[in-house]
């Protein structure tokens, strides 16, 4: 009996020594991120470059702005995915920041549904929709509902931006069956430089690589060719670590940062 274990033991251990060692350097699963690029609807800086880019990001364009019906078309016969980027009201900042249509906590629910409504005409080929700004009103159970009943209504997915950590938009959006997603990090600020960005796009590889996925947010704007070039130069990272770039459609549910409330628009 010893004699055969012996032997099997032996076989056994000359087969195991022909099969390839794989290390977890050589897992060659992909890993998945989606970018998002919020503020989309005006001539600003970034736009053009993005929009000329070969990189599948997810365009948010803010309705009722001069150039968003006209960039949601042309993103949508680019290849782009398209969502829209709702203003709601902060906690503290410029009203200006909000741009035409906000829907503001003084609002009836009937007002808010109809101006989400317009949105939705005034943004074609949408798939989504993510706040702009909005920290006061997230945690407003009764405007976030109104708002996700006419996403569901049109079949839109919803992202959390994660300008508040009160959000109810999680809780709701789980209750009306809408699938969701909550950004993971910010790639940029109103005063971030071309190499923020790239170590931005360094941290989100790095969030890819502990969870398998991951969303981040970034802007077009007065700093957008900053954004658009940071993420440029991070492309190589991403390919070295076998993270693809995918629309947001492809992923979504993840956890928001500790301190969202930061973020430098709120």
């Amino acid at each position: 009996m010893i004699k055969r274990f012996t032997c099997i033991m032996i076989i056994a251990l000359f087969l195991s020594s022909q099969l390839p060692i794989v290390h977890a350097e050589e897992n060659h699963s992909v890993y998945r991120a989606a970018i998002i690029i919020d503020d989309f609807g005006g001539n600003t800086g970034g736009v053009k470059e993005f929009m000329n880019a070969d990189v599948p990001i997810t365009m948010a364009i803010m309705p009722f702005l001069d150039e968003s019906t006209e960039q949601a078309k042309r993103a949508n016969e680019l290849g782009f995915e398209v969502i829209i980027h709702m203003p709601l009201e902060p906690k503290k900042g410029k009203r200006s920041w909000l741009g035409p249509l906000p829907i503001t906590a003084d609002l009836e629910t009937d007002e808010v549904k109809r101006r989400v409504e317009k949105a939705i005409e005034n943004v074609p080929h949408a798939k989504g929709i993510n706040n702009h700004m909005g920290s006061k009103i997230v945690g407003n159970e009764r405007i976030v509902r109104a708002i996700l009943e006419v996403a569901k209504k049109h079949g839109l997915y919803v992202i959390d931006s994660g300008t508040s950590g009160d959000s109810v938009v999680p809780e709701i959006a789980e209750e009306l069956n809408i699938p969701y997603g909550i950004r993971d990090t910010f790639l940029d600020d109103s005063f971030s430089s071309r190499n923020h960005v790239y170590k931005q796009m360094i941290k989100l590889c790095d969030i890819v690589k502990k969870h398998g996925q991951a969303i981040a947010i970034g802007h077009v704007g007065v700093k957008g060719n900053d954004t658009f070039n940071g993420i440029q130069d991070a492309l190589p990272h991403l390919e070295e670590k076998n993270i693809q770039i995918v629309p947001m459609s492809h992923l979504l549910n993840t956890k928001v940062e500790d301190n969202p409330e930061s973020f430098w628009q709120d």
